[in-house]
């Protein structure tokens, strides 16, 4: 039986390939997607060998990730409950869907994660599965009594690990774990189970990879102007990029000035809350100056009917249901209505805050002339057309009314 490993080197993953290995008598192939996670992937392929794994694939899928999902996903305007830009969700169906393309090509039976029975990344691998491969088996080792019984803590992790020659670096206790791609890090567990820890308390600045504190930032604003096309960044700063290219970049501009720091409690799709500290320096700026430029060029209705469905398409990005049909019928919508998001806009950058120093489009919807207090030279806008149009709306209130005084007469 061949089995591949959704494999990060660390303690857990570790522990998890040399135990299928002894439980399912199983070849174990393992897969790191490089998704921007830099030095986290140093010594990952001798680590894998020496821990029993018959080969690894190492694949750098950055940029992969930044075209085909972080940038249709920004498109959308997504945001899991106004707070959450998806850096963890996102990054889940790529991996997944690299998995099955390597279980395929080694002819593997399954494939296997180390997510624990109590997150969403587990449902996010095993939705991404089912909808590319349903003939897999997934293996979810944290989900199966005897794995759990015979690793009930870390402590029995690191014993075996030491008992097996793997070559982990872990201690008994961690004050938190991380998760780090090209969008974002995350940090949970440990010290940030408590909602009334404050992690943005100065004593606490060592937490922190991709940005500085606000307060540490420059004293003086940056400015950063960025060009969209069909709704996608294509340049920074007049320099033009792909969106790989634009993701490091922001990313870099936005670190600089502590942009896109975020802790919130959200709910967790298998139904509990769960507190999450997070840095998203680059996707902030892209968010922030996309909803810019959409101001001028999308319309009305288009903007309401998009921004109606933000918290659906949210939701299936986090509950792990990127490959389904409803998503990919959002995103149809979606695409229809970047058309014409087109232009520049530039964003000042100031101690963590975000600010909007500008905006234009040569498809701008935005009329000056007509918009302008000051008399309309085109004669595009008649304001005595306001009364009628204010009497029809009014129509149905002053009905309500004269019904509800009437009833509370009697």
């Amino acid at each position: 039986m061949k089995i591949v490993l959704a494999y990060s080197g660390g303690l857990d993953t570790s522990v998890i390939l040399k135990w299928l290995a002894e439980t399912y008598q199983a070849e174990i192939i393992a897969f790191a997607a490089d998704i921007g996670q830099e030095e986290e992937l140093k010594g990952l392929r001798q680590k894998a060998l020496k821990t029993g794994a018959s080969k690894i694939y190492i694949d750098d899928l950055q940029a992969e990730f930044a075209r085909d999902f972080i940038f249709p996903m920004f498109r959308a305007g997504a945001m899991y409950e106004n707070q959450y830009l998806l850096g963890t969700s996102i990054a889940r169906p790529l991996i997944a869907k690299r998995m099955v393309e390597i279980a395929k090509k080694e002819k593997a039976a399954a494939i296997a994660h180390g997510a624990t029975g109590k997150g969403n990344d587990q449902v996010r691998f095993e939705l991404t599965a089912a909808a590319l491969a349903p003939e897999l088996q997934v293996i979810a080792p944290w989900r199966e009594d005897r794995f759990r019984e015979r690793f009930p803590g870390r402590a029995e992790m690191i014993r075996y690990c030491e008992d097996h020659g793997i070559p982990v670096q872990a201690t008994a206790k961690k004050p938190y774990s991380t998760d780090r791609n090209l969008l974002h890090i995350s940090y949970e567990a440990g010290m940030l189970e408590d909602p009334w820890f404050d992690a943005f308390a100065a004593s606490n600045k060592g937490m922190f990879t991709l940005s500085v504190s606000p307060e540490d930032a420059p004293d003086k604003p940056e400015i950063v102007t960025l060009d969209f096309v069909r709704g996608d960044c294509v340049a920074v700063n007049g320099k033009k990029l792909d969106p790989l290219g634009v993701m490091r970049t922001l990313n870099r501009l936005g670190g600089k000035h502590g942009v896109g720091r975020v802790d919130l409690v959200e709910n967790r799709f298998v139904g509990m809350k769960s507190r999450g500290v997070y840095e998203t320096p680059g996707g902030a700026i892209l968010h922030f100056a996309h909803r810019q430029v959409e101001t001028l060029t999308m319309d009305r209705e288009v903007m309401h009917l998009r921004d109606s469905l933000i918290p659906k398409y949210s939701e299936l990005v986090y509950y792990g249901f990127w490959f389904s049909p409803e998503r990919l019928a959002l995103q149809a919508l979606v695409e229809e209505s970047q058309k014409n998001v087109a232009g520049t806009v530039r964003v000042r950058l100031y101690k963590g805050g975000l600010y909007v120093a500008g905006r234009k489009s040569p498809v701008s919807l935005y009329n000056p002339q007509i918009a302008t207090m000051d008399a309309d030279p085109t004669r595009a806008y008649n304001q005595g057309d306001a009364t009628g149009f204010i009497r029809l709306n009014a129509l149905r209130l002053k009905v309500q009314a004269r019904r509800n005084r009437k009833s509370t007469a009697n």
